[in-house]
């Protein structure tokens, strides 16, 4: 490597004049759309990823996500802008390390730095001088000081002069076309002033608005915040479905009042529990962090116990449905739509509907599920599921079911012609608000 100038300097030029080579660890729901966003702004990238399979089926032209197309993995190799590999022995080959690896929680719902920590080592392992690592992945504030520096440290370099280190949480919202990775703006925060001043160059290169903040820590709380929001406010409004319920009143129809107020409101909307990778998992390590500091979050812990207990009031009202019709749950045919955490994608992290799977099967029901982008069910860290096959929606198919349970509104799915053919349907989703009421046949959950 042919450096003039100090490393930083350096690096910065290449990030000015897009000679950069981009690196991404982690080849999933974050790093694809990541990949993009920087072939788009002009560089060249490499990806990186401990299963074999994913650089494989990349390197190939194939995508395993829905909403990254393999459109776009053909045009990525097509202008020899990407390669992908399993082989960490070439992380040195980068400019830039982004590290986009899960951060889950254990069984005792503490954080899970397991695939931080240990992509912390593979880079120390090769680190180079010249270099920016950047940790995208959501965890709590002090990771990128106290987790990933030491690791870095022990490669013998000096961050904030050989090296560079910053947090940049990522925001992604799967599913919605008008919030690509590009358009979405980047909260950044630097080791020190160099390292920030170089990632801030970095991302202003490929997204549409950097937003700077003063250390690692602020940008780690950031996400965080975003996240328990979200938790705590829809929350609320699981636990005013509840009392409405009890009071006869559609909380559905309470809320589409309520956000016509112009100013002072924000719509959140009732479930049958929490899912994907961010919000049932980060507020847990606010929390944890709190009782390190022997400080209690009782917002938070509230909001997640009350978000955890919706499964169970979903799988009570389909009791009380199939009461009503006269059947126990045991031996009941009961198929479920969709096992996605949220419509239109095939993201199953965390997804309520395998927790109410998990009950009916306890239960004794006799289950199945159809989800049009998740065609076989996949086994799940937290949730023991049958191995099912995606169920086709045919008029017979529905017909034999005691109860269909709308866990997840695909957009391709035909309410009307669900409802009609379905002897009995409970929906978490509001999916069926369109339809005349039908006493007896459609319970809201």
């Amino acid at each position: 490597m042919d450096k003039v100038g100090a490393p930083g300097e350096w690096l910065k030029s290449r990030f000015q004049d897009r000679s950069a080579k981009i690196g991404v660890i982690g080849l999933g729901y974050v790093g694809l759309p990541l990949l993009q966003a920087f072939i788009q702004a002009g560089f060249s990238t490499i990806g990186y990823d401990v299963d074999p399979e994913k650089p494989k089926r990349l390197m190939a032209g194939e995508s395993y996500i829905k909403h990254v197309p393999s459109a776009w993995i053909a045009e990525w190799l097509a202008e020899r802008r990407f390669t992908a590999t399993a082989d960490m022995t070439r992380l040195a080959e980068a400019d830039v390390l982004l590290i986009c690896v899960p951060t889950p929680l254990n069984d005792s719902r503490d954080p899970d730095l397991t695939y931080v920590e240990a992509t912390a080592r593979q880079i120390a392992a090769h680190l180079r001088p010249a270099q920016l690592v950047v940790l995208e992945s959501t965890t709590y504030p002090g990771t990128t000081r106290d987790v990933i520096l030491p690791i870095l440290n022990e490669s013998g370099l000096q961050a904030g002069v050989d090296f560079f280190l910053a947090y940049s949480p990522e925001r992604e919202d799967p599913g919605n076309p008008d919030f690509s990775a590009s358009r979405i703006p980047k909260v950044v925060g630097g080791l020190d002033p160099t390292s920030l001043d170089l990632a801030n160059t970095l991302y202003a290169a490929a997204v549409v608005q950097t937003v700077p903040v003063s250390s690692c820590e602020v940008a780690e709380a950031c996400k965080i915040l975003e996240n328990t929001y979200r938790a705590v406010n829809i929350a609320m409004v699981n636990e005013l479905k509840v009392l409405f319920d009890r009071l006869g009143i559609d909380v559905w129809e309470v809320i589409e009042a309520a956000k016509t107020k112009p100013f002072g409101f924000q719509a959140f909307y009732p479930g049958p529990g929490l899912g994907g990778h961010c919000i049932p998992i980060d507020p847990f390590y606010l929390s944890w962090l709190a009782r390190r500091h022997e400080l209690s979050t009782r917002f938070i812990e509230l909001a997640g116990e009350i978000n955890h207990s919706m499964p169970h009031y979903v799988i009570d009202r389909l009791v009380t449905a199939l009461n009503d019709a006269g059947k126990p749950v045991r031996g009941s045919r009961v198929a479920v739509l969709g096992v996605a955490y949220k419509k239109d994608i095939d993201d199953p992290r965390e997804s309520p509907s395998f927790k109410l799977m998990e009950l009916l099967a306890e239960r004794g029901a006799i289950l199945s599920y159809n989800d049009p982008h998740i065609p076989v069910l996949p086994s799940m860290r937290h949730y023991q599921v049958a191995e099912l096959s995606s169920q086709e929606l045919t008029a017979q198919f529905l017909a034999d079911q005691d109860c269909v349970l709308i866990a997840t509104d695909h957009s391709t799915y035909d309410w009307s012609f669900i409802v009609r053919h379905a002897p009995l349907v409970v929906d978490t989703r509001n999916a069926t608000k369109d339809l005349p009421a039908s006493p007896g046949k459609i319970y809201k959950a």
